[in-house]
């Protein structure tokens, strides 16, 4: 067992700081995500031509608990692959991979956005946009570190001459001061431009949806 995992079973109070959650939803999120989990090992176990003897096999390097706790520690504190797996007494290869099986699991049971939650209806998020016209929505995007890229073609892709650095771009628009998240876009390379991020979301919204954001908005939110 982890470090970690120890200092949070003995400190619950301690989880929100450490991870950004607290300690109950912490317990109901792990349940959740290893159901789901489950049920996806399911499907595959029944779609699956079996050669060796169900149970054969490699083992799990973690139990479920800490896989997940692993992935919530990198979204919190955006380590690199290689200090996580330390942490976590795992390679750094099984530290990146584990994080991105679970993110995919986690993005299922944690709708990220209200654009996600409601955009599958088309009655529902038609009724969104209205009610959103009657803010003027806040964008803006940052940069955040990331490991230096093993192949030539990745670190040319994740360069950032702003940050002289390899880095990903995110973006959040908000209806002003409230705490709302309407649109979320992470981890796109990190020099792609913010007036392009905002491209690709603004077709969403409705025709006069009134935005704001800093200068690198500027043009687009003029028109």
């Amino acid at each position: 067992m982890s470090t970690l995992v120890e200092y949070i079973s003995k400190n619950p109070k301690e989880t929100k700081r450490l991870i950004g959650i607290g300690y109950e939803q912490l317990e109901q999120l792990i349940s959740q995500a290893e159901r789901l989990h489950q049920e996806k090992l399911a499907v595959q176990e029944a779609e699956k031509t079996r050669i060796i003897k169900k149970g054969g096999g490699r083992k799990p390097s973690l139990p479920v608990a800490e896989q997940i706790l692993l992935t919530l520690v990198y979204l919190h504190h955006l380590p690199t692959f290689q200090l996580l797996g330390v942490q976590f007494g795992v390679s750094e290869s099984t530290a990146h991979n584990l994080f991105h099986y679970w993110i995919k699991i986690l993005g299922e049971l944690l709708p990220a956005s209200l654009l996600e939650q409601v955009k599958k209806n088309e009655n529902e998020w038609s009724w969104v946009q209205e009610i959103l016209q009657e803010w003027e929505l806040v964008v803006d995007s940052w940069e955040q570190a990331r490991e230096r890229p093993q192949e030539y073609e990745e670190q040319k892709k994740y360069y950032s001459g702003k940050k002289k650095s390899h880095t990903r771009k995110n973006q959040i628009i908000v209806p002003g001061k409230k705490s709302e998240i309407v649109d979320v876009i992470v981890g796109r390379p990190g020099p792609e431009s913010d007036i392009n991020l905002f491209r690709q979301r603004q077709s969403e919204f409705a025709k006069n949806q009134k935005f704001k954001g800093d200068k690198g908005y500027i043009y687009d939110l003029a028109q």
